[in-house]
């Protein structure tokens, strides 16, 4: 019996071993073959390592389990033991253990040192599960120095950072992502508080209400309260009564003051809220004093811009009657070279404009004497919409009645070739395009073409 005792301790052990490399199997090895984010190289220095260890394995089971023992035959289930020790990704090695072929004095220390060799593998191969990947081959981020991309202003990680964070255990993964979703404090500012205007911008108010609005306006500099009294003025000032009260209340400088900014918002709604009082004769005494500071910086701003076209608006508006088209006309040539710049409606808004310019024939001498671009004949053309036609076709009767009623056909040698005279009188070209307009499809253009040409 002393010999069955010994296979059976044999036995034991081996099967202890086994069970030991498995439980490290499990928590190691088998973790990191779900995760699957090794890459290429450690795949390739692994499997090397693992044959290897195979190869060691198998010869140290050779060198340490013997073949051929004296001794009588047990029950198959005490005769026999499988060992599977193999790594992660092999079939494992099998060995079968026959208590009988082994000698009588050295089984239990073999045992022991095959235990001990199990033990050792399973160490190294834990060991090479939780290293870390090499600096040399990532970058390394600060979390005191967040980079721009991420949530709360960090980076995305790489694919080797999420490899080293995968690598390690869940109690440190856990910390590393609250570490890493906490914003930083520099990554954007925090809005305070909020404005609360004390009028919706389409309330119509009383004139202590009214003062109430502007009084806020000439206090703040925060762009969003001054756009929004700025909208709620100009709303009211699309009344007749409260334009009126505006003006008295003192309420013209305290807008036209924005016309400086350099926030194009505010600008534009500056300019909304004058146009609208500029339908009071009144109000455009007071405007006046601001309209070519409004002219310069409808030329300069962006073109085909909201600024822009609620400059030319309020260019307009002023010059519906005489008494202030005198302080545009420096600007008659930068007029007429937007009029050929200009997107659709910012074209037909600048014809509007220089139309009212036509209207007096005090103006006439000012405005054929200046350059303007040859291109601008294109504008007779046939693609042109109704509306461009029927401006342009204005435009041209108007200055060709004054040119007669202020007698400039015989002063001809005053104007340049490049004028509007020359282009509008002398070249002809702009009488052929007419002409050919006169087949144009559109009942309205042909009525305003042959009304045109009667009068030439």
């Amino acid at each position: 019996m002393g010999r069955t005792r010994e296979a059976g301790c044999v036995a034991a052990g081996m099967v202890i071993g086994a069970g030991a490399c498995y439980c490290v199997y499990r928590l190691t090895w088998g973790k990191d073959e779900n995760e699957k984010l090794w890459d290429e190289e450690e795949e390739e220095e692994e499997e090397e390592e693992e044959k290897s260890c195979s190869d060691k394995t198998e010869k140290e089971l050779k060198t340490n389990v013997g073949v051929g023992a004296r001794g009588k035959p047990q029950d198959d289930s005490k005769s026999k033991v499988e060992v599977n020790v193999g790594p992660e990704n092999g079939p494992g090695v099998k060995k079968e253990v026959h208590p009988e072929s082994q000698s009588g004095g050295g089984l239990e220390a073999k045992a022991k040192a095959l235990f001990k060799t199990l033990k050792e593998q399973a160490r190294a191969k834990a060991g090479r599960g939780i290293r870390l990947p090499n600096i040399s081959r990532n970058r390394t981020l600060t979390s005191s120095l967040p980079c721009p991309g991420g949530r709360g202003g960090g980076c995305h990680p790489g694919r080797t950072g999420s490899r080293a964070r995968n690598r390690t255990s869940g109690k440190v993964k856990r910390k590393n992502r609250s570490k890493s979703n906490k914003a930083p404090a520099t990554a954007w500012p925090v809005r305070k508080g909020k404005f609360s205007f004390p009028y919706k911008i389409d309330d119509i108010l009383s004139a202590p209400d009214l003062q109430k609005v502007l009084n806020i306006l000439e206090r703040t500099n925060d762009p969003f309260t001054q756009e929004v009294a700025l909208v709620t003025l100009g709303n009211n000032a699309a009344y007749s009564f409260n334009q009126n009260a505006i003006r008295e209340l003192g309420g013209v400088p305290i807008i036209a003051k924005l016309i400086k900014t350099r926030d194009p918002i505010i600008r534009e709604k500056t300019y909304n809220a004058l146009n609208n009082l500029s339908v009071n004769s009144e109000n455009q005494g007071k405007i006046k004093t601001y309209i070519s500071q409004v002219c310069d910086d409808t030329m300069v701003c962006r073109l085909d811009s909201a600024v822009q076209m609620a400059g030319l608006r309020l260019l307009t508006n002023m010059t519906v009657t005489n008494h202030y088209q005198h302080l545009l006309s420096y600007s008659f040539p930068d007029f007429f070279a937007l009029l050929f710049l200009g997107n659709h409606f910012t074209k037909i808004q600048t014809m509007k404009l220089i139309i009212n310019f036509t209207e007096n024939p005090a103006m006439t001498r000012e405005l054929v004497s200046c350059k303007v671009p040859s291109e601008l004949i294109s504008l007779f053309n046939k693609e042109w919409d109704r509306e461009i036609l029927l401006n342009i076709l204005t435009l041209f009767e108007n200055i060709n009645d004054n040119i007669k009623s202020e007698g400039l056909a015989s002063s001809r040698k005053e104007f340049s070739r490049s004028s509007l005279f020359f282009l509008f009188k002398e070249s002809g070209v702009c009488v052929k395009k007419i002409k050919a307009l006169a087949s144009h499809k559109d009942l309205v253009v042909k009525v305003k073409v042959l009304k045109v040409l009667t009068k030439l």
